[in-house]
């Protein structure tokens, strides 16, 4: 598959990027500095398939991931909304804050990062996913087992199914699905509770749901 990242040289992004091309996929590694791409897919093509572009250029993948910050996500996804009509638009965008007591959800209008895109792209279809995988360990070719659960949220099944399909390329991980994309603000803000749990423990958590047959695991109910 041709997969197209969003904010690919950040360390969401870049790691996310990685891991595609290593499972074969071919990757347009996007940034708003073309250049900067380029550099980070020449660090990463030893992975495979990894183009750096500017990120109207990634938009023309046949799945599209969104990995920049918060800040910049309604106003980057605004210019591409033509460039991005019809594709699918996978978003793990976390909305968060930081102070002196630690991270902490944002409030957002539309309830959540991927309902704000999905509002935003109204000829796109929004998948929810990729959002508690850790940028370190998916950056980290040393690593070659990163068990855990990736939640996929979307409203067409057929869609949730192929983004799921993709969960494989991070070794050790699985593909679930959690629901519709009304629910995307509530595994977006457990980021919050990740990052507090890990800043603690000096670790790289992730998440596990359990009773769970493999083989339904992955099936939109």
């Amino acid at each position: 598959m041709r997969i197209g990242i969003l904010g690919g040289t950040g360390p969401q992004g870049r790691g996310l990027g990685r891991r595609f091309a290593m499972a074969g996929h071919e990757v347009l590694l996007g940034s708003r500095d073309a250049a900067r791409a380029q550099q980070a897919a020449a660090e990463l093509a030893v992975a495979g398939d990894v183009t750096g572009v500017a990120n109207a250029d990634a938009a023309g993948a046949e799945v599209v991931v969104v990995a920049v910050p918060y800040e910049g996500h309604a106003d980057l996804l605004a210019s591409l909304a033509d460039a991005l009509e019809g594709k699918v638009v996978v978003d793990c965008v976390n909305p968060l804050g930081f102070d002196k007591q630690g991270p902490f959800p944002l409030d957002v209008p539309d309830g959540s990062a991927a309902q704000e895109a999905q509002r935003i792209l109204p000829g796109s279809t929004v998948v929810a996913a990729f959002h508690h995988v850790s940028a370190v360990l998916l950056d980290d070719p040393e690593v070659t087992d990163i068990p855990g659960d990736v939640l996929v949220l979307g409203e067409d099944r057929d869609v949730v199914a192929r983004v799921i399909d993709l969960v494989p390329a991070i070794p050790g991980a699985r593909g679930v699905y959690a629901g519709r994309l009304r629910l995307a603000h509530t595994v977006e803000s457990f980021t919050a509770n990740l990052i507090a749990v890990n800043r603690r423990y000096k670790a790289h958590a992730g998440i596990a749901v359990t009773g769970l047959p493999d083989a339904t695991a992955g099936t939109p109910a």
